[in-house]
């Protein structure tokens, strides 16, 4: 097992933006990565290096949001509601101003809820289609298919507002 300090600077942005991505609260986002690496660092014996460590620390990270949407609503369980970050038609490489995420989210809400996921795992944690595959307990393929529905989806409601904001 590589050095756990090593791991943590590693991984610490992707697991930060993921929860970021989820929660769109630096602060909750902030508190929720430190326990996702307080509970890897506790449990690190338990990583049988069956799958990356990356995909481990993402596996935490999603429980750990769970069980904080869970404390929050009391026992109401949430679905992850809306997923960040992506551009007019290549999200995939993102850099947006406030304004443009507002629009994003607007969008995003529009998304089924498996797309959603799929997109926010792709883009903030940055896995692969086979790991959010794994997370998911879905295949690679149902991923890929569902990231690139998603995108399509997102494509078609951004150029309609593009048109509707030119009339």
């Amino acid at each position: 097992m590589q050095n756990i300090e090593k791991i943590c600077e590693k991984y610490v942005d992707s697991i930060y933006r993921y929860l970021f991505c989820l929660s769109k609260d630096e602060e909750i986002a902030k508190d929720l990565t430190q326990e996702t690496f307080y509970i890897a660092i506790k449990d690190i014996d338990k990583f049988r290096e069956e799958s990356s460590v990356k995909f481990w620390l993402c596996k935490i990270a999603k429980n750990v949001w769970y069980r904080h949407l869970r404390q929050k609503y009391k026992k109401t369980f949430i679905n992850i509601d809306e997923v960040d970050i992506m551009d007019n038609f290549n999200i995939e490489e993102v850099v947006i101003d406030k304004d443009e995420k507002n629009k994003i989210y607007k969008y995003l809400a529009e998304l089924n809820e498996n797309e959603k996921k799929v997109i926010c795992l792709r883009i903030s944690g940055e896995l692969s289609f086979k790991d959010i595959g794994e997370i998911l307990e879905k295949t690679e393929t149902w991923a890929r298919v569902t990231f690139y529905r998603g995108k399509e989806h997102l494509k078609k409601l951004m150029r309609e507002e593009s048109k509707n904001e030119k009339k």
